[in-house]
């Protein structure tokens, strides 16, 4: 089996790259090759805490790197389409943060040129690589749950009042659908594998113009149903449910999984703990790689398809509220 090093790149040296990038050094087979910000300063101090080898004042200098296999987009979502367009028509492979746009039109944009290109790119929706979710899919593709009929889920934070801040800022892809409903979203279609046929929604828009916290029910064949719900202005108790004609699921901390039970009537409940002490983000990595090394242009766990469709039905729900973007 190819075990080769794979040379990663990371776009962006905010919060949330730098969260990846301490995983990623727990990665097996990982090499931190080299980092990119706007400014030089950002970059060097970047690469000195995380470990990478090179670092790039510009994105330009960054995409010339020859040595740079993969690269990890973990900049402001307004800007993904644009710079994982950049990645591929550099050669480099793609995970790009989620949500993986602002909208279906460039997701569908990026995995059109990455299909042309025979580059492999991922959304980076870590909590499926959780061993907790990868054990609830394997309880659910067991049928040991019966026939699943309702998901819940919800994820939601109070990130306080700070109308300048990204969170709340339309101009940066502000509001709580895209930066904590993708969560529940992309929950509820892992679980069903099906986008829903009916959406009903109803959503807070706060004084800057952005969502800060929805409900929403979604209908699928068969009257299946998720409620999901999320905020970034109220804490909610983000766990997980999947209900079926013989058992349910529960997932606390969904999004950060580290155990799950299931529950089949009439029988012991089975519980399972992640005792890891990392946060989780080099399961992604790992499966990234081992995508590059047998050649697979897509990860069959969260693929193109699906992260479009994710994308469609969210902005199926943009529209019932009359929220758009800047760029749209």
């Amino acid at each position: 089996m190819d075990q080769r090093t794979i040379k990663w790149g990371i776009m962006g040296c905010g919060g949330i790259s730098g969260s990846f990038a301490k995983d990623l050094k727990l990665a097996e087979g990982a090499e931190l090759t080299a980092v990119a910000a706007r400014s030089q300063e950002k970059a060097n101090r970047f690469a000195e805490q995380y470990g990478f080898a090179r670092a790039y004042g510009s994105y330009e200098e960054f995409l010339n790197d020859a040595d740079v296999e993969i690269v990890y987009v973990g900049t402001i979502h307004p800007l993904h389409k644009e710079q994982v367009l950049a990645c591929l028509e550099a050669g480099k492979s793609v995970i790009c943060e989620k949500p993986f746009t602002i909208n279906a039109g460039e997701a569908e944009e990026i995995a059109r040129v990455a299909r042309e290109k025979k580059l492999f790119v991922m959304e980076a929706m870590w909590s499926r690589f959780l061993p907790p979710l990868v054990q609830t899919r394997e309880w659910l593709a067991q049928g040991l749950i019966g026939d699943v009929q309702l998901v819940k889920a919800d994820f939601g934070f109070d990130a306080g009042w700070n109308p300048e801040g990204r969170l709340l800022n339309k101009a940066q892809g502000g509001g709580a659908l895209l930066d904590a409903g993708i969560y529940p979203v992309s929950f509820a279609s892992m679980i069903y594998g099906a986008q829903p046929k009916n959406i009903m929604s109803s959503a807070h828009i706060g004084e800057t113009g952005v969502d800060e916290r929805f409900s929403l029910l979604f209908e699928y064949e068969g009257g299946r149903t998720a409620a999901l719900g999320g905020a970034i202005r109220l804490n909610l108790q983000n766990d997980a449910y999947v209900y079926g004609t013989k058992g349910y699921i529960r997932i606390p901390n969904f999004l950060f999984a580290k155990e799950a039970s299931l529950h089949v009537y009439g029988e012991d409940a089975v519980h399972i703990q992640d005792d890891r002490q990392f946060a989780g983000y080099k399961f992604e990595a790992e499966a990234a790689m081992a995508c590059l090394r047998s050649g697979k242009l897509e990860n069959d766990v969260i693929p193109l398809d699906e992260t479009v469709g994710i994308m469609d039905t969210m902005d199926r729900i943009r529209r019932q509220w009359g929220l758009s973007y800047p760029t749209e």
